[in-house]
């Protein structure tokens, strides 16, 4: 279930809500791990933008939506996410799958390996 911590700026969902707000529409998955992880399988669809890129590529970012930020277990993620509200992101729009890929995958949803979107 979605749930805000205090003093976080971004709202925590799991892999599943994160799959039903995409199917739904008017969401991006941002992929914030390595090259080599991302490589290794990541949600279908995602944009990759490895965590420490976050700022300096915020206008990469899309500007409308909700932006689902996802790693492998969440940390870097939540540190995406703070990076994108400190860059002047609607906190409403930011969001942490912090379950992580391998949730993500395990639970069979969409995901690509390599280069593929």
């Amino acid at each position: 279930m979605a749930r805000n911590v205090t003093g976080e700026p971004y709202t925590r969902i799991s892999s599943k809500e994160a799959d039903e707000m995409v199917n739904a529409g008017d969401a991006t998955v941002i992929d914030v791990r390595r090259e080599d992880e991302y490589r290794g399988g990541h949600v279908k669809g995602a944009i990759w933008i490895p965590v420490d890129d976050v700022i300096p590529r915020f206008d990469d970012l899309p500007k409308k939506g909700k932006l689902l930020f996802i790693c492998e277990v969440g940390a870097r993620s939540g540190l995406a996410a703070e990076y994108a509200a400190a860059m002047g992101a609607d906190t409403n729009r930011l969001f942490n799958i912090e379950d992580g890929t391998g949730t993500w995958i395990g639970n069979g949803l969409p995901y690509a390996t390599g280069d593929e979107k």
